[in-house]
């Protein structure tokens, strides 16, 4: 007998069922067949309730996806069965106060009729109830199939919390009978209010403050702790790795910062969600039969979508996009932008070109996708779901969405293009939406914040905005999209506000129910309702209506934003009054404390912070290490910022504070890696990665530091001392073409007035020691101009046909390329005149004597000589000896100029000149250098000598 044709008799008792097996093994064979009849009930009654089981799973999954109606009445025989079925259908309907007040399930669980836990104190009482939840678990641990039922209770209690909290925080709405304090049927009195306190202290252990002011905060936190304790217990329910991962990242998103516990806990769950359900066939292979048609796909890229989500969270761009493109994948969709003609404005008389987003369904992907029907449905020509699109329309003459041309050539029918016919995206389903407005996550992560970025979003806003049918929190975030790119234009701003102020009012209404706002919630980047209040507030505060943004943040208790638009105000004394105000009512916030520190700047608020916090509040500890690194006391600095930093470890700014004061504390290995730190959260953050590389230099790690600086060069090319930095480190390598590509850059932006003598010399030295080192003849000494020598120019692609003139045999390609790039630094140097001083014009002879030009050698030697020349230079003997050695070098160049042409006119101007300065620098005939201008002298004489005999 096949054991799946039990599946189909869900209708019979499980009596009935025995007998029926008992009659069929008896027919095949009567000898054994109660045995057999027997094993074979057993076997394909535990297949039975697993499938029962996983179908539990699945409908919670469900109510994610789309508005679900309660199904699947009550089964006598089965009371723990039914128990659950109709905790899911409170839960189907969105009725979470009903599934948590359930008194069955409350009384099975928590045993709250008989023996109600201890209400001393609140951690005492969770922890209790979480307890009395695992030993619930672990009395059935012996029947596998009564302990995963027991387990999908427990799941269905806490994800009824959780949705809880979801509604009254982020999806709304809040015109609606308010969740109780506790997530439980309990009177806890006032105590409540201390227990929230205690659930915000819970949350903010993570290492990190609450974004604003959350409603319900019990309801998460005890969703968490049920959860975190029953996820072990039962490894064969494998969506409570699911739905634990949407748990953390939701208490992620309402904190104000990265929390890197958090970053672990979601890598671990969500990453065995994917090795459960990341492919079509693994879906497929764990609810089989269960599963509509199309919905496996949906699964699959939902997850993928929520996965990719949390890595934008955290600023994974690469795995951010692998994620999505797997979505994508699953979603059967093909995404590209394109340009077509069309108008903007309303009063645009000729068409440009717009871009526009292409969409490409897979034929066998798109009957996979649930269909847009039902209830939770919104349409754009509704009262509900258009935001009153025509009030905000008539704000701005910038069309929402551009009217297209696509083949149209008379005019009427352009004009009819233009009163009726805009672009519309063909239908898609709503996973293919949310995958579409994944991708808006990705280009603003993953490209610079300025306009241009708003404008590569546009194709898929007006993509999803030309779509009449769209899930709720679909068409929340669009509009928050558009929101954010209109608000920065000028012409549509007003437009923007008046958008944000009906979302806002929107999120409060009690249409759409409950149950259908929650459909793809987890899907899309939803901003949490404080959140879109404060960002309603900074938009009033940009727009400036300052009062109506104070009201949002005093409601929010944002007391930052609030403190800030009184100082806008001048009122700073006002804001002081109102925290002081506050404290005196809520003694025990860490917040509070804090705020009123930054705002009177006294460091006995931060220790206060911390006293209340039970030393749990990094912003406290960050705030006492700024201000121990300002009075200078950076060894107290950088301890405060080790303990802030190991509270919570995604704080990239933190590690950069953590690294600048170890350097000041002389701590070289703890400020190398706190840089290195900050540059593995910011790979972007050009200070961290130059610090990085000016400590490798003191470590003398030359090329370590090299590398560090091309990445710091990345995002800060501007700085001239970071181009230096970067131009000695390549010359300490041996890199002299990036080295004098940063001397080059150095020039450029000081207009040429910042000049590196010695780096020159360096770099001079070092191209000098490679022509020495290679296999070159001799370098030729004509002193006739060449036509193709090195020259001035201004630009174009002359610059890399005339390297230097004669190419001197033997001389490798880079060799001439390097001296052509050091002669056109110089060449500029001395063009400008800023900077050309003695050595410049030494360096200068240098490279030309090496370009075998002695002429233009002398030339410049001459000036250098000219340069060091002066009254100075008689009564000061370091000068002397400079001026001696170039005097010295002049005249040697003179003599081979005569040995190679035969002239000697260049030896009497090396006789004449020697011949005056040996006789002004009679004082230092003591010198070495004088005595080497006597024997130059006299070799000279000899020379002209030995001319006028042989003439």
């Amino acid at each position: 007998m096949s054991c799946k044709l039990l599946i189909c008799l869900t209708g019979l008792s499980q009596y009935n069922t025995w007998l029926w097996f008992k009659e069929k093994s008896n027919t095949l064979n009567p000898d054994a067949g109660v045995e057999r009849g027997w094993k074979c009930y057993r076997m394909c009654s535990l297949e039975h309730e697993v499938a029962a089981i996983r179908d539990f799973e699945l409908r919670l999954i469900r109510c994610t996806l789309s508005p679900s109606q309660p199904s699947n009445p009550r089964h006598e025989f089965e009371s723990l069965d039914g128990i659950i079925n109709d905790l899911l259908n409170s839960i189907e309907r969105g009725n979470y106060i009903e599934a948590l007040t359930f008194q069955p399930s409350s009384t099975l669980v928590f045993q709250l009729g008989n023996d109600s836990p201890p209400l001393d104190t609140v951690d005492r009482f969770y922890s209790e109830l979480v307890d009395r939840a695992e030993s619930f678990i672990r009395d059935a641990s012996s029947n596998a199939a009564e302990h995963a039922r027991r387990v999908t209770l427990v799941l269905c209690i806490a994800v009824a919390a959780f949705l809880g909290f979801n509604q009254y925080n982020f999806t709304g709405p809040l015109k609606v009978a308010e969740l109780p304090r506790c997530p439980l049927p309990l009177d806890g009195g006032d105590e409540c209010v201390e227990w929230d306190n205690w659930a915000r202290n819970q949350l903010m252990s993570a290492g990190s403050d609450l974004l604003g002011k959350f409603r319900n905060l019990q309801y998460i936190v005890f969703a968490k702790m049920l959860l975190m304790r029953i996820k072990d217990l039962s490894p064969e329910v494998r969506s409570l790795s699911w739905w634990l991962a949407r748990v953390l990242l939701l208490q992620q998103r309402i904190l104000d910062e990265r929390s890197s516990s958090l970053f672990d806990l979601l890598h671990v769950y969500m990453g065995e969600a994917l090795q459960h359900f990341g492919t079509l066939e693994q879906v497929e292979g764990y609810w089989d039969a269960d599963l509509r048609d199309g919905e496996s796909l949906v699964i699959v890229s939902m997850l993928h979508l929520e996965t990719g989500i949390m890595e934008y969270a955290y600023g994974r761009v690469d795995s951010c996009r692998m994620h999505f493109e797997s979505a994508e994948m699953a979603a059967g969709l093909q995404l590209s932008v394109t340009g077509v003609l069309g108008f903007r404005t309303v009063h645009q008389a000729e068409p440009k070109a717009q871009m526009v987003l292409v969409t490409n369904t897979s034929s066998s992907n798109n009957a996979d996708n649930c269909p847009l029907i039902g209830t939770g449905i919104q349409t754009r020509d509704s009262n509900n779901g258009d935001l009153h699109q025509s009030e905000t329309s008539e704000a701005s003459d910038v069309l929402r969405i551009p009217k297209l041309l696509e083949n149209v050539d008379d005019s009427n029918t352009r004009s009819q293009g233009m009163e009726n016919g805009a672009h519309v995206t063909p239908s898609l389903t709503a996973m293919q939406q949310a995958v579409i407005l994944a991708h808006c996550l990705l280009i603003e992560k993953s490209s610079r914040h300025d306009e241009l970025q708003r404008w590569d979003m546009a194709p898929y806003i007006e993509a999803i905005d030309s779509q009449r049918l769209l899930y709720f929190t679909i068409r929340c975030l669009c509009d928050i999209l558009r929101i954010r790119w209109e608000s920065s234009r000028s012409r549509t701003k007003e437009r923007a506000l008046l958008m944000m102020d009906n979302l806002v009012k929107q999120i409060y209404e009690s249409s759409p129910a409950i149950a259908e706002r929650v459909a793809f919630s987890y899907a899309v980047y939803m901003p949490s309702i404080p959140a879109l209040r404060k960002e309603y507030g900074l938009l009033l505060v940009r727009c400036g209506l300052i009062g109506e943004a104070m009201k949002e943040f005093e409601d929010l208790e944002l007391w930052d934003n609030l403190i800030y638009c009184y100082s806008l105000l001048e009122k700073k004394a006002t804001a002081v009054e109102l925290i002081r105000k506050r404290l005196s009512e809520r003694p025990n916030d860490p917040r509070l404390w804090c705020s009123l520190g930054d705002t009177t700047t006294n460091d006995a608020c931060y220790e206060k912070a911390l006293e209340v916090s039970n030393n749990r509040s990094a912003r406290a500890k960050r705030s006492l290490a700024r201000s121990a690194y300002n009075r200078g006391d950076y060894e107290t600095s950088k301890i405060l910022w080790e303990s802030a930093m190991s509270m919570n470890s995604m704080y990239p700014d933190g590690w950069f504070a953590l690294g600048a004061a170890a350097l000041k504390a002389r701590d070289i290995e703890k400020a190398l890696d706190a840089f290195t730190r900050a540059v593995q959260l910011d790979p972007e953050n050009g200070e961290a990665w130059n610090n990085i590389a000016c400590l490798h230099m003191i470590k003398k790690k030359n090329k370590e530091a090299f590398v560090a600086f091309k990445e710091a060069l990345k995002f800060k090319r501007n700085s001239w001392q970071l181009w230096e930095n970067y131009s000695n480190v390549a010359v300490d390598v041996g890199n002299i073409s990036q080295a004098l590509e940063g001397i080059q850059m150095v020039l450029d932006m000081t207009n040429k007035k910042r000049v590196d003598i010695e780096l020159l010399e360096r770099i001079t030295r070092e191209v000098e020691k490679r022509l020495s080192t290679s296999d070159v003849s001799p370098l030729t000494t004509d002193n006739k101009p060449k036509t193709d020598q090195f020259c001035i120019v201004d630009s174009g692609s002359e610059n890399q046909e005339q390297v230097s003139g004669a190419s001197v045999a033997g001389r490798s390609r880079e060799t001439e390329q390097l001296l052509f790039l050091l002669g056109k630094v110089l060449q500029q140097i001395v063009k400008s005149g800023t900077g050309s001083g003695p050595d410049v014009w030494g360096l200068y002879a240098k490279w030309h004597r090496i370009n075998g030009d002695l002429i233009m050698c002398s030339e410049a030697l001459l000036k250098q000589v000219r340069s060091l020349q002066g009254s100075d230079t008689w009564n000061d003997r370091d000068r002397f000896k400079k001026f001696a050695k170039a005097s010295l070098e002049l005249c040697h160049v003179y003599v081979e100029i005569s040995s190679s042409t035969g002239s000697i006119k260049q030896l009497f101007t090396a006789e004449m000149h020697l011949k005056n300065v040996i006789r002004q620098a009679q004082c230092f005939s003591d010198t070495e250098e004088f005595r080497d201008l006597q024997a130059c002298y006299d070799e000279v004489k000899v020379k002209l000598q030995s001319n006028s005999m042989s003439s």
